[in-house]
């Protein structure tokens, strides 16, 4: 074995990218349970790729047959269900996890300097996994998806000048059609994919080059003993790798009891009207998006402008990729920056949870303004984020990690 290892590395760097990324990669021996979800997000990202090109066996992308498909998948298809289940449960999975990985990087400032091109890799991915189940969500070719898309692809007709040919370029016809569903198909079968992967190999050669950040927010380079290793630092394998076990059996009890009991989280993850095939005459009573992206349909709704209502909704998402440069506090951790930022922090949480839940709701008077509330206090965060936090006192350091 070592002879056929020394062949292999003499030809590929395999042991070489062992050692670098997991056996002699030294990770903060301080990971809570919150550094669960980014080993979880490869987790499901896995589950959504093994389950798609399966999907993909038996699927017909065509307007006339992809309803039909998907009732064959269910019903005909030997395990046709359960690949389905995982796949449309997995959707909505990646996006639980990837919020909450995001969440620890909020409270735990992973994007400050150092780690600004971790931060926004991560980003990238973000926006591409939205592109990704945007296109996904076509698919199925029910009444939500296609009136969905009808909403969210009629939305770019708001920009000046170019908006309407823009709008008919990205539909690939003059309304929602096979030609949009074709497209649409290709883009979430190869293309997308092929870009998260990249994009997350790029992520985590990043993170590896400077390091994982911790809930002291404290660098373990700083402190290295005679042979160069950080004193507060254990091998990413095989502490870590095994800790992660534990959340991954974790995890899929809580997957598998959703894939297996109540997939379509009542109407949630698989909404009502998605069981009836698409029908250009017939609109759903109350039109929107799938829960991940209901936040930012909710501040698209609360301004009245279409165009301001659009710009909004893109700021939402544009101005998380310049928040390394928007924190000026001298620490990282919320665990010693002051009150004004975790009250900040609390609220903007708040927020984002109440608009996610208004965008699923039909709007009203009362749930507008809710909403026009919970956007000014989303982008305050944001906006206000370079006064509050150089102004506010912060708590000592520790020089090493504190357990």
């Amino acid at each position: 074995m070592s002879k056929f290892m020394d062949w292999i590395d003499a030809r590929f760097p395999a042991t070489k990218m062992w050692e670098d990324h997991l056996s002699k990669y030294y990770a903060p021996k301080n990971f809570n349970f919150l550094y669960f979800f980014g080993s979880l997000a490869l987790l499901v990202l896995v589950n959504q790729i093994v389950t798609g090109v399966w999907l993909t066996m038996s699927f017909t992308p065509s307007a006339e047959e992809a309803f039909a498909s998907v009732e064959y998948i269910m019903r005909d298809v030997e395990y046709g269900w359960i690949l389905r289940y995982l796949h449309s449960t997995g959707a909505s999975a990646f996006f639980i996890v990837v919020y909450l990985h995001m969440f620890r990087g909020l409270l735990y400032g992973s994007y400050q300097k150092p780690r600004e091109l971790v931060w926004l890799f991560g980003m990238l991915i973000y926006l591409a996994l939205m592109a990704e189940a945007f296109m996904g969500y076509l698919l199925p070719w029910g009444q939500m998806s296609y009136w969905g898309a009808q909403v969210i692809i009629s939305l770019f007709g708001a920009i000046p000048v170019i908006g309407g040919d823009l709008t008919q370029w990205i539909r690939g016809d003059y309304l929602i059609s096979g030609i949009t569903l074709n497209r649409f198909f290709t883009l979430h079968v190869v293309a997308l994919p092929i870009v998260i992967l990249g994009l997350v190999v790029l992520h985590i050669l990043a993170l590896h080059e400077v390091g994982s950040n911790n809930p002291d927010g404290v660098d373990i380079k700083k402190k290295k003993d005679e042979n160069g290793i950080p004193l507060d630092g254990i091998p990413f394998h095989p502490y870590y790798t095994v800790k992660d076990i534990v959340g991954v059996v974790v995890f899929l009890f809580v997957f598998c009891a959703v894939v297996f009991f109540f997939p379509e989280m009542g109407g949630y993850f698989l909404e009502k009207p998605n069981f009836e095939q698409a029908n250009a005459f017939k609109t759903p009573e109350h039109i929107a998006p799938v829960w991940y992206f209901t936040p930012f349909y909710a501040i698209l709704r609360a301004v009245p402008d279409k165009l301001m209502g659009v710009i909004a909704m893109g700021a939402a998402i544009a101005v998380l990729f310049v928040l390394p440069w928007l924190d000026r506090s001298p620490v990282r951790s919320m665990r010693y920056k002051g009150w004004i930022s975790k009250v900040f922090l609390l609220v903007f949480c708040i927020a984002f949870v109440i608009l996610g839940i208004l965008g699923v709701l039909a709007p009203t008077p009362g749930r507008t303004l809710l909403s026009q509330v919970c956007t000014v206090l989303y982008f305050a965060y944001f906006v206000l984020m370079p006064f509050y936090t150089r102004l506010e006192k912060t708590k000592p350091v520790p020089e090493r990690v504190t357990g």
